[in-house]
């Protein structure tokens, strides 16, 4: 049984990952959580040239609840001047607490700055890639967006906040949430091959469901 639930679950790993190339940009968006390693990733970016100044975005979410002593924003922020990057190149928005606040708040704060980035780094976990591009495409028009998240496996990845089964379970309510938001205009579409979608029914029906969003959408 464990050696299918991960063979499933790799194939829905896989599926979120955008596997982009990166190239330099204007801004660096990132998307905060629960995990420090997004932070991390972000700094590395910013220290290796990759654009000028670094948004954090994240107030405190089902996951952080009680995690931080202040915001996701405020916290990743901290671990990215701890690594070199100079607190005058970063921006923080410390209010949102799902990824379509990510968005608005982020835009309200760079305009206000007087700032308007057309490409952007979107710095995210691995498996929420996909859902970030969506988001993000559908809400903020205009972008030329790439993603990226710290790079590691999906064995590699579980840790002390996020066990294998948090992490599956977190996985398919992404998945589910690409299928079903298009329609409520959150996001724009994107293409779930059948191999994909059958293993989310397995898993779900095995068990994997702390995630979901009620609906009685097929």
């Amino acid at each position: 049984m464990a050696t299918r639930v991960h063979s499933l679950a790799q194939k829905i790993w896989d599926y979120h990952l955008l596997n982009n190339a990166l190239e330099k940009s204007d801004c660096l968006f990132v998307l905060c959580s629960n995990d420090v390693r997004v932070a991390e990733h972000a700094a590395k970016l910013f220290l290796e040239g990759y654009a000028p100044y670094i948004v954090f975005s994240g107030g405190v979410g089902e996951l952080t609840q009680g995690l931080f002593a202040c915001s996701e924003a405020e916290s990743f922020a901290q671990i990215a001047v701890d690594m070199g990057v100079p607190e005058e190149c970063i921006l923080i928005e410390p209010r949102s607490t799902n990824t379509g606040e990510n968005v608005e708040f982020t835009r309200a704060l760079l305009e206000d700055k007087g700032l308007d980035p057309l490409r952007l780094i979107l710095v995210q976990k691995p498996f929420m890639e996909r859902r970030t591009y969506a988001t993000v495409m559908q809400q903020w028009p205009g972008k030329l967006l790439t993603v990226t998240s710290p790079p590691l496996s999906f064995d590699e990845y579980p840790n002390e906040q996020l066990s294998y089964c948090d992490v599956i379970n977190v996985m398919l309510g992404d998945l589910q949430r690409i299928k079903l938001y298009p329609e409520q205009g959150y996001s724009i579409p994107q293409e779930i091959p059948d191999e994909v979608w059958l293993a989310f029914e397995s898993l779900v029906a095995l068990g994997f469901n702390e995630h979901l969003i009620a609906t009685t959408a097929e």
